[in-house]
C-alpha cells in the first residue's frame, strides 16, 4: 500500500486531503532534474529569471480567492484576514529588482594590466522546508531569491499545508518556468532527512523549531552543504514610560494574538515601564476580550482553531503552570470546544508572571502573553536577553536615539520600534542563539544563496 500523507484541518478533525508520499525513483528523478535544469537556468540572464518570477506572483494572485479559504482548512486562519498576497507580493517585487544590483560582480580596477573580480555564483540545487504557520511568506523568503540567484529549487511543504506547495507548482507551470527549476515534493521526515546527506543538496532552508533545525544539521552533517535555519523564538517587547500608550496597546494585541499566536516573530512576553504599567495592562486586556474565537470560515471571526490540537494544549499546560506558581489570569474568555484535546483556544493574558514560569522562556507559539512590570531600562534589557532566542524585539517609545541604543545592547537579529510581527524585505531577516543561522530577504539573503567566485585575469604579456 502507497504510504500517504493526511492533512488533518483543525476546523472539524477531519481528513482535509492526502497525498501519496514520493517514491525512492520519483526523488531521484526529480533531484537528477533539478541539476540538469540548474545548469540552463544559471546561464539565463537575472531580467529573464525576473520576468518568470513576477509571471508566477501574478499567476499566484489570481488563486487568491481559492487560496484564502483553503488556508482556513488547513491552518485555521480566519478568511477575514484574507490571506498573504500583500506580504507575498511585496516581498516578490524588492527581491527581484534589486537581483540586479546585488548579484552584481565586485569589481577591483587597481592594478593596470589585470581584470580581477568576484562573482555570486548560485549554489546549484537549494532545498526549501517550509513551515505550516505562514506557508506563502515563509516559503517565497527563499524561493524567489533563490532562483533569481541562479538556483533551481525543490520545495517540500509541511504535512498541514501541503496544498500550498501544489499551489506554488501550478503558479510556476503558468509562468512558463523551465521543467526542472522548481518542483514540490511529497516526502517523510525520513526520506527528508536521507536526501540531505545525500550530498545532491547544495543549501537547505528550514523554517520550523530547534529540534527540526538539530535534526536537519545532523542529517546534513559531512556533505558541507549550506545551511539557512530559522528556529525557535519568544520575542519580548518593552513599553517605555514616553509611549503613545493606545498605539502601543493596538499594536502589541495585534502582535501577540494574530494568527491565533502562531508567528515566527510574534510577542510572547511583554515588560512595561513602571509609570504607565496599570494603564497599559487594563488597556491591553479590554482590547483582548473584544476578539471573537470560531470558526475561521465565518467572517466574524477573528481568531480561528491553532493548527493542531497539541499545539493548544503546550499552551494550556503553559497557563496552568503558571496559575499554579502564582500569576493572574485576566481574560478567561468562555469558547465553545476550548478544553483539553481541542485546537479551539481563547487569547489570555497573564500577570504576576516571572522567569520561573515556562511561559516567559519557552516557546509558546500560541495566544498568550505575560506582562512584567519593571522599574528602568536596564532591568527590560537584562530581562529581554534572558532566553536562548533572538529573533526579533521590539520597543515602545517617542525616542528614536534612545530605541537605538537599547537596541543595541538587545541580543536579537532584529530591532523594531513602535511595530512588530514584520519582514521589511529590505532588511536582511537573521537571528542569534537558539533562533539559528542564515539570513534571508535584502542583498544580504542572497548572499547566502550564492557562492563568491574570484576571476583573476592577466592581459596578455
Amino acid at each position: 500500500m502507497t504510504e500517504t500523507v493526511k492533512l488533518i484541518t483543525p476546523i472539524d478533525g477531519s481528513v482535509y486531503a492526502e497525498r501519496p508520499i514520493a517514491t525512492d525513483k520519483a526523488i531521484d528523478a526529480a533531484v537528477e532534474s533539478a541539476k540538469q535544469a540548474q545548469a540552463d537556468w544559471a546561464q539565463t540572464t537575472i531580467a529573464e529569471r525576473g520576468r518568470f518570477c513576477l509571471a508566477a506572483l501574478d499567476a499566484l494572485l489570481a488563486m487568491n480567492d481559492e487560496i484564502v479559504p483553503e488556508i482556513a482548512w488547513q491552518m485555521g486562519r480566519p478568511v477575514r484576514y484574507g490571506g498573504e498576497k500583500g506580504g507575498v507580493e511585496e516581498r516578490t517585487r524588492y527581491m527581484v529588482r534589486i537581483a540586479e544590483q546585488a548579484l552584481a560582480p565586485v569589481a577591483e580596477n587597481d592594478r593596470p594590466g589585470f581584470r580581477r573580480y568576484i562573482k555570486h555564483a548560485p549554489l546549484g540545487v537549494v532545498m526549501v522546508i517550509a513551515p505550516w504557520n505562514y506557508p506563502y511568506l515563509t516559503a517565497v523568503n527563499t524561493i524567489i531569491p533563490a532562483l533569481m540567484a541562479g538556483n533551481s529549487v525543490i520545495l517540500k511543504h509541511a504535512a498541514q499545508t501541503l496544498i500550498v506547495g501544489e499551489r506554488f507548482a501550478q503558479a510556476f507551470e503558468k509562468a512558463g518556468l523551465p521543467k526542472g527549476v522548481f518542483q514540490n515534493i511529497v516526502l517523510s521526515h525520513g526520506q527528508t532527512e536521507k536526501l540531505l546527506g545525500s550530498g545532491r543538496i547544495d543549501h537547505v532552508n528550514f523554517t520550523g523549531s530547534v529540534g527540526g533545525g538539530r535534526a536537519i544539521e545532523k542529517a546534513a552533517a559531512g556533505t558541507f552543504m549550506t545551511l539557512g535555519l530559522e528556529l525557535g523564538g519568544k520575542d519580548p517587547a518593552y513599553v517605555l514610560p514616553d509611549v503613545n500608550l493606545d498605539h502601543a496597546v493596538a499594536n502589541l494585541v495585534d502582535g501577540a494574538f494574530f494568527n491565533s499566536g502562531q508567528c515566527c516573530c510574534g510577542i510572547e512576553r511583554i515588560y512595561v515601564h513602571e509609570k504607565v504599567y496599570d494603564r497599559f495592562v487594563d488597556g491591553f486586556i479590554d482590547l483582548t476580550k473584544q476578539y471573537v474565537v470560531g470558526n475561521p470560515l465565518d467572517a466574524s471571526t477573528t481568531m480561528g482553531p491553532m493548527a493542531q490540537t497539541r499545539f493548544a494544549d503546550l499552551v494550556r499546560e503553559q497557563k496552568a503552570e503558571a496559575l499554579r506558581k502564582g500569576a493572574k489570569a485576566h481574560v478567561n474568555m468562555s469558547v465553545a470546544n476550548d478544553k483539553a484535546g481541542s485546537p479551539y483556544l481563547a487569547p489570555e493574558v497573564l500577570t504576576g508572571v516571572d522567569h520561573q514560569m515556562s511561559v516567559m522562556r519557552e516557546e509558546s507559539f500560541g495566544p498568550i502573553v505575560g506582562i512584567m512590570k519593571v522599574r528602568n531600562d536596564e532591568e527590560a534589557v537584562a530581562l529581554m536577553n534572558d532566553s536562548q532566542y533572538g529573533l526579533t524585539a521590539s520597543l515602545w517609545t517617542t525616542d528614536t536615539d534612545h530605541a537605538a541604543d537599547i537596541g543595541d545592547r538587545i541580543e536579537t537579529g532584529t530591532v523594531f520600534m513602535n511595530r512588530c510581527d514584520y519582514i521589511d524585505p529590505a532588511l536582511v531577516w537573521t537571528g542569534v542563539k537558539e533562533t539559528g543561522k542564515g539570513a534571508a530577504m535584502s542583498a544580504i539573503g542572497y548572499g547566502n544563496l550564492t557562492r563568491p567566485k574570484s576571476y583573476h585575469l592577466r592581459e596578455q604579456i
